[in-house]
């Protein structure tokens, strides 16, 4: 009987998001392909380290015990430029770290996300921004990851995911408004169209699937009183009042919903998250990205207006100014064929 992902919350995830694979890609810049290839197979029972989203992976896989061995609720496929012989290390790597996750696909110097839409996939993740801007320029859902190599906490099993909303959940349009006509004339639209829904944004349907898990987690917890709600979902947005009334009513509109709601106004975003600490945040502008990637693992969603080539080194934002900081820490892959 063929195995069904219909229903299930499925990611994509390539090796450069879950591993760190910062010696593998010197080795590629500096020696070339064929030296590469011989250091993979000299190390092939050398355990690759965690990579950016490896809390955020483990964490989601966790929650497969809410439903049975045979029928779990997420599912995490390794999307792969890697042929399989230097493919081979990551799926080692994988076990060796008793990750649950079986199913690869390894395309050898090719990007594999057009295999998102037959896996019913809503995310991918990679480190390689251009298979992630050719991927989200096709319309499918995907984010190149940022961010310092984790220290995780083993004592924490939460899950926490933090969302911004323009360009994530919701779509761009709003923000073309702001960029056109400034602060003053977006406030008006929003006002003017408050009972009129956003349309969806590329992780729409990803925040869905997490809301079904933590129904999941509800009716675990109508049969179990001591279960502890594990996963919480925040937005964390530099719309405020009055902006923040039709964001609140187009989640409700499509039947999607957060624990939590940061309508900042301006704040830097990095801030927040030191005290919020998810384990993973989403955002489409790259100017809050280089603040929050200082400590936690974020996800550059380049979709729409303000990541066109002539805008994204543009501190564009809603009323936000462009925070100083450090570049963001990324594992980016090189080449065609690291990742």
């Amino acid at each position: 009987m063929a195995y069904e992902l219909a229903g299930r919350l499925v990611v994509g995830v390539a090796s450069s998001a879950l591993f760190d694979l910062t010696d593998s890609d010197r080795v590629f810049r500096e020696d070339g392909e064929d030296a590469y290839r011989s250091h993979q197979e000299r190390h092939l029972d050398v355990t690759l380290a965690p990579g950016v989203a490896f809390p955020f992976v483990k964490r989601l896989l966790s929650l497969n015990n809410l439903g049975t061995e045979d029928d779990p609720l997420v599912e995490v496929i390794v999307l792969s430029r890697n042929d399989p012989d230097t493919g081979l290390r990551v799926m080692r790597s994988i076990r060796a770290h008793k990750l649950p996750i079986s199913r690869a696909i390894f395309k050898q110097g090719r990007a594999p996300y057009s295999f998102m839409p037959v896996l019913n996939m809503s995310l991918f993740l990679s480190a390689n921004e251009e298979d992630v801007r050719e991927a989200v320029a096709t319309g499918l859902p995907a984010g190149r990851v940022l961010g310092p190599m984790p220290q995780d906490d083993e004592d924490d099993t939460d899950l926490r995911i933090a969302f911004d909303f323009d360009g994530v959940l919701a779509s761009d349009r709003a923000e073309q408004v702001y960029q056109r006509e400034g602060i003053e004339k977006f406030r008006d639209y929003e006002v003017a169209h408050a009972d009129v829904p956003h349309d969806a944004g590329p992780l729409r349907d990803f925040l869905a699937g997490i809301n079904r898990i933590q129904q999941r987690e509800e009716d675990r917890r109508r049969t179990d009183p001591g279960y502890r709600l594990r996963v919480s979902v925040s937005i964390v947005t530099a719309r405020n009042s009055p902006a923040d009334e039709r964001a609140v009513k187009s989640l409700k509109r499509w039947g999607v919903r957060v624990n939590d709601a940061f309508f900042l106004g301006g704040i830097d975003k990095g801030r927040i998250m030191e005290v919020l600490r998810p384990h993973i945040f989403f955002d489409d502008q790259r100017v809050h990205l280089d603040s929050t990637a200082r400590t936690t693992p974020s996800v550059h969603i380049p979709i729409g207006q303000i990541n066109e080539p002539a805008q994204i080194n543009e501190p564009a934002q809603i009323n936000e100014p462009a925070p100083v900081s450090e570049p963001a820490r990324t594992s980016e892959p090189a080449n065609a064929l690291v990742e």
